[in-house]
C-alpha cells in the first residue's frame, strides 16, 4: 500500500493507493484528478476540478515509491 499526498490550492491531503507496479507521472496525475473530483480524498473534494489542474505539477517518489507527492513545481531548486 502506498500513500499519495496531493497538494492543491493551499491544501494537502493523503490518499491511500494500491499499486502493483510502477506507475508513471501522467497516470498519478490522472488518478489524483479522478479521486479529488469524486470526493475520495478527505479534506480535498473539488468536483469541478479542471482537467488540466495538475499539468504544472511534479511527482516525487520517496520510501521506495511508498510515499508519492503530487505538488506544484517551485521556481527554485533543481
Amino acid at each position: 500500500m502506498a500513500v499519495l499526498n496531493i497538494t492543491y490550492g493551499g491544501l494537502s491531503a493523503d490518499y491511500p493507493i494500491e499499486l502493483d507496479h510502477v506507475v508513471g507521472d501522467a497516470d498519478i496525475k490522472r488518478i489524483a484528478l479522478e479521486v479529488v473530483r469524486a470526493g475520495e480524498v478527505p479534506g480535498l473534494h473539488l468536483a469541478n476540478l479542471p482537467a488540466n489542474a495538475f499539468d504544472g505539477y511534479v511527482v516525487d517518489r520517496l520510501q521506495n515509491g511508498q510515499r508519492l507527492y503530487l505538488r506544484p513545481k517551485v521556481p527554485f531548486g533543481a
